[in-house]
C-alpha cells in the first residue's frame, strides 16, 4: 500500500508500528522493522530466511 498518498494513513501507520520513518515492512502482519533494518536483513541473508520461513519463496 502506497501510505504517502495520505497524511492520516501515513502518520497512522507510525504509530501503529511505533516505528518513526517509512517504508515499513510487514509480512503476514507482522511489523519486520524499516528501510535500514530491511536492508541489513537482506545483506545478512536473514530476510531470505525469514521470508521462506513465512512460506513465501
Amino acid at each position: 500500500m502506497d501510505v504517502l498518498e495520505d497524511f492520516a494513513v501515513r502518520q497512522g501507520i507510525k504509530e501503529y508500528s511505533n516505528w518513526p520513518t517509512i517504508p515499513q515492512l510487514y509480512i503476514k502482519g507482522e511489523f519486520i522493522g524499516g528501510c535500514d533494518i530491511t536492508t541489513e536483513m537482506f545483506e545478512s541473508g536473514e530476510l531470505q530466511k525469514l521470508l521462506s520461513e513465512k512460506g513465501i519463496v
